[in-house]
């Protein structure tokens, strides 16, 4: 690929963390909330009221908590941010420093157009460094970071979310920079989990080439950089394409990047908060439960074990966390552009589909993957439309469980449209699976018989599954009073609650798994941590189920 910089490039995506909170705020679309809130108990329940409290999506705004604590009498000097990645479209194009139009074309020329890095050997990053005793020391290491319980009532522990993991191939040296979550177990360990499934996430594979080779694999956490440095690491890029060079491209100029201090790897140089380390190729350990993307808390795993070296800094930085969880959320805000790009550019330009207009994945609930929406010009063949149908069902194995196509006049996000669109466009017997001999009933004729059919879905639950990903009810009624006080005072929006709006038990959660949250959201997750570290085991996948090694009775079924 090239790396000359095309014509109409952007160039305006800000340089660092901070630089776009002070966009933000400019904008109005940054609040600050400087009373006390507790980091374990009250941050995430607070926001998420803005996606379960009936705003739109444009009255949603980045929250700065300026005066954290946490539920073991903690105050921390550092503020915390939420919802200033992706709150919104817009947030998340100011991210990029381009209009919410352009994010699409943005995406695909970064793509074709990387721009490399630039290397610097004074950083901002560095101007405070913590390694030795001061990581294991009380109140050291992690537990100098405010780092915020996602879901509390169900988290085992604080992790780290807004994350842009750095790891590099111990063969050819290629980087990559993934979005993974980190729990915290000691205030020198971290547990974190690098995706195994399917295809596996590009940290994953380089677990496994140093594991191969008998060596602990170094790893660089980042909290808070440039946003198109962090915009790069949830996408499903080339496995061999550096992610810096795309978020130089997404940028339209060179990333700067510096090495790090105890690991053998080149970081973001203007990024807030590092944590640096090394992770265990030999041993895994339980990790989890977490309220993951998919909506659902993901159970405990045996995942990977990170032994912290230094933690690096600015001198007065600002601790990112990312919203994530049921959708929508700032978690699916983060892929929804960027995957409906890349799906756009397989279909328009690699499989040259004749008439497709648009891709649209659906956001609510549903987390973007299982149902994907194809717009086509009117009159597009049915051939074409059928060929772009198995196309996007066959990219990513994890996208397109459900694919449906429309005409350009139907708009994917107004599901009232969509099932007009299914009520009068589609004829079951021939254009989906069907149950036939149903009558056409009044309305637009399609085709001489005039026929139409009955399509039938049992969407029940058939089995017991893992909670859903929302804050527990006490947590959400407690920030919801929280919230109406601060409305007061910040001249915030009334809530609207439509359900679900906490989470809850669906039948697979276990009474051990429930202390693990309660400890989390008291403050004592480092019992956990210890709970977990007793229980490390070798010669185990990531990413295998605890239970199907220890044999616990995880569920209450």
């Amino acid at each position: 690929m090239s790396s000359s910089k095309p014509s109409g490039q952007n160039t305006a995506a800000p340089s660092d963390f901070q630089e776009h909170l002070q966009r933000l705020e400019e904008r109005g679309l940054l609040v600050r909330v400087d009373r006390p809130i507790n980091k374990d108990t009250e941050i995430h329940p607070l926001m998420r009221w803005q996606f379960v409290g009936g705003y739109p999506e444009d009255q949603r705004k980045a929250m700065m908590f300026t005066n954290v604590v946490g539920s073991g009498g903690e105050k921390y000097d550092i503020p915390v941010v939420v919802g200033a990645l992706a709150a919104t479209h817009e947030i998340y194009a100011m991210g990029m420093g381009v209009g919410v139009d352009e994010l699409a074309d943005v995406w695909m020329r970064a793509i074709d157009h990387p721009i490399e890095p630039i290397h610097v050997d004074n950083a901002p990053c560095h101007e405070v460094v913590i390694t030795g005793d001061d990581l294991t020391k009380p109140g050291g290491g992690l537990a100098l970071l405010p780092v915020p319980i996602s879901t509390p009532g169900f988290d085992a522990a604080p992790y780290l979310t807004a994350t842009v993991c750095v790891t590099k191939d111990p063969e050819t040296g290629v980087r990559n920079m993934g979005t993974y979550r980190a729990g915290l177990k000691a205030n020198d360990r971290l547990g974190v989990r690098m995706a195994s499934r399917l295809s596996g996430a590009g940290g994953y594979l380089h677990w496994q080439k140093y594991k191969k080779l008998g060596q602990p694999m170094p790893c660089a956490i980042v909290v808070g950089c440039a946003p198109v440095v962090v915009f790069t690491g949830p996408q499903k890029l080339a496995i061999d394409q550096d992610e810096m060079a795309v978020a130089g491209g997404l940028a339209g100029r060179p990333m700067r990047v510096t090495r790090a201090k105890t690991v053998d790897l080149e970081i973001p140089a203007d990024a807030e908060i590092v944590v640096e380390g090394l992770i265990d190729t030999d041993l895994l350990e339980p990790e989890g439960p977490f309220g993951e993307s998919h909506g659902h808390i993901a159970l405990e795993d045996f995942n990977m074990s990170m032994r912290v070296t230094a933690i690096t800094m600015k001198r007065k930085p600002v601790f990112a966390s990312v919203l994530s969880e049921v959708t929508p959320s700032e978690s699916s805000i983060l892929k929804k552009s960027a995957y409906e790009a890349l799906f756009f550019q397989n279909l328009k330009h690699h499989l040259d589909i004749k008439g497709i207009k648009a891709v649209s994945m659906h956001e609510p609930l549903t987390n973007l993957r299982k149902v994907i929406f194809l717009q086509f010009e009117q009159g597009a063949l049915q051939t074409e439309v059928w060929r772009g149908l198995h196309g996007a069902a066959t990219l990513q194995a994890q996208c397109g469980k459900i694919v449906i196509a429309v005409s350009q006049d139907i708009d994917p996000l107004n599901a009232d449209a969509i099932f007009w669109s299914l009520a009068y466009r589609s004829n079951p017997i021939e254009d989906v699976q069907l149950i036939p001999h149903r009558a056409g009933g009044h309305g637009p004729k399609a085709g001489a018989g005039g026929g139409d059919s009955t399509m039938l879905i049992d969407a029940t639950l058939k089995h017991p599954t893992s909670p859903l990903a929302l804050p527990a009810k006490s947590y959400m009624e407690n920030a919801r009073h929280l919230w109406e006080e601060m409305a007061k005072d910040l001249d915030l929006p009334r809530l609207s609650v439509k359900a679900p709006w906490h989470g809850y038990d669906l039948g697979d959660w276990s009474a051990e798994w429930q202390s693990f949250a309660d400890a989390a959201t008291a403050g004592q997750w480092r019992a956990n941590g210890e709970n977990t570290f007793a229980r490390r085991r070798g010669g185990l996948k990531p990413e295998t189920p605890v239970r199907n090694i220890e044999g616990k009775g995880s569920s209450k079924g």
